[in-house]
């Protein structure tokens, strides 16, 4: 079975607003580290919006360092699996998930492979209430945002979380790793 993880830049004050996480070298080297792990994406609309614009190509030249390319490589080329009752069509090597989420994602850990990662603020609420996420990663920005969605609020039930790993970067941020204790 395929393991479905998490991963998400917050600040310390717990805003989830990526416009307030400066773009770092390293941090990108490790989330690409952190896509190798996975054979397909998963995301809400909103997320999957963001992620598109940010990354489908062509982007125009200059419009960001070169050491962002790899990470625009390897999500670009990515499968991707979209959550969302609104969005009529989607592409970018995307397909659209409906009906129950339990069993449509349930189905696709599954499927044989590597795993699965999630990214964003409403569908990762969603996914730890049924209780499928195998492993959530915060990488906590030393910065204050005073603003942005906050994550898990309005969670129905305390998850006990165990790290399992950690990594420093230069930049301050911390990149902590949770499995959760069942």
């Amino acid at each position: 079975m395929r393991p479905l993880r998490f991963s998400i830049n917050v600040t310390l004050d717990g805003c989830c607003d990526h416009r307030a996480i400066v773009p770092d070298e390293a941090l990108h080297r490790h989330h690409v580290g952190n896509l190798d792990q996975a054979d397909a994406l998963l995301f809400g609309r909103v997320t999957y919006e963001m992620m598109e614009e940010a990354w489908r190509p062509p982007a125009p030249s200059g419009a960001r360092p070169e050491w962002m390319e790899p990470f625009a490589r390897t999500i670009d080329a990515a499968k991707k699996y979209v959550v969302s009752s609104t969005l009529e069509r989607v592409d970018w090597n995307a397909e659209l998930v409906r009906g129950d989420l339990a069993k449509a994602v349930q189905q696709l850990k599954r499927e044989p492979g590597k795993g699965l990662f999630v990214g964003g603020v409403k569908l990762a609420l969603a996914l730890t209430e049924l209780g499928l996420i195998d492993e959530y990663e915060f990488v906590v920005q030393p910065k204050l945002a005073g603003h942005g969605p906050t994550l898990f609020a309005g969670l129905s039930k305390h998850v006990d979380l165990k790290l399992v790993s950690q990594v420093e970067f230069s930049s301050g941020a911390v990149a902590m790793r949770y499995e959760p204790r069942r």
